[in-house]
């Protein structure tokens, strides 16, 4: 690494660690028109924003951020990226008595990230429903399925050009769901899967993006 090149190193630790909290990181792209469907990357030409801003420095080059717009959705062996602002913020919900108030879409979630000077690494989880919970004929009943969502972010710093290029994203799925009939001596199957990306028990995609996706540092 050039003279140059570690001073500009240097500054982004010293931003980043001295609570200066307006730093982020930011990628502009289209919004995903397919808002479940992680093999489906297309966009629906509305512009959107994915930033990660910093919240907090918790030392030894970890940081709590704060997520907003979404993440960048992407398949191997294509170049086509979109931003998928729905399962990558997840939901929220009160778990409120009375049932008047369904789980709502979150507008941000919190991240972690750990940057070296060379490597950043963010993780950020979230929760979605399918909103399936329901009754049937018979008795039968079943809960929504419920799933947990796993990303993990891996870029490269350019300190030229004041960006962070991501290399691989790891994504990985969880899921759970009840379901039964109250007539019979088993009421009920729970379904427990920790990995369901395509199928049930299936393993953790590790993508790599065809086509160039840099955050911008602010």
């Amino acid at each position: 690494m050039n003279t140059i090149a570690k001073l500009i190193c240097i500054t982004v630790f010293l931003v980043l660690s001295n609570n200066n909290y307006a730093v982020e990181i930011v990628y502009d792209g289209q919004d995903c028109f397919n808002t479940v469907d992680d093999n489906d990357i297309t966009a629906t030409g509305l512009l959107i924003q994915s930033k990660f801003e910093v919240i907090e420095d918790v030392g030894q080059g970890m940081y709590r951020l704060r997520l907003t717009g979404g993440i960048p959705r992407f398949i191997n062996n294509s170049g086509a990226v979109c931003i998928d602002h729905v399962t990558a913020l997840g939901y929220f919900g009160s778990g409120s008595p009375d049932l008047t108030l369904p789980p709502q879409a979150l507008e941000s979630v919190d991240a972690t990230g750990y940057f070296n000077g060379h490597e950043l690494i963010i993780l950020v989880n979230s929760i979605v429903t399918d909103f399936s919970a329901g009754r049937g004929a018979f008795s039968t009943f079943n809960t929504s399925r419920v799933q947990t969502i796993s990303n993990t972010l891996i870029f490269d710093y350019n300190p030229q050009q004041s960006l962070f290029a991501l290399k691989k994203l790891v994504k990985n799925k969880s899921l759970t769901q009840t379901n039964g009939t109250t007539n019979s001596t088993f009421p009920f199957r729970e379904t427990v899967s920790p990995s369901s990306n395509d199928t049930l028990l299936d393993k953790p995609k590790i993508l790599i993006p065809v086509s160039p996706i840099n955050y911008q540092l602010r």
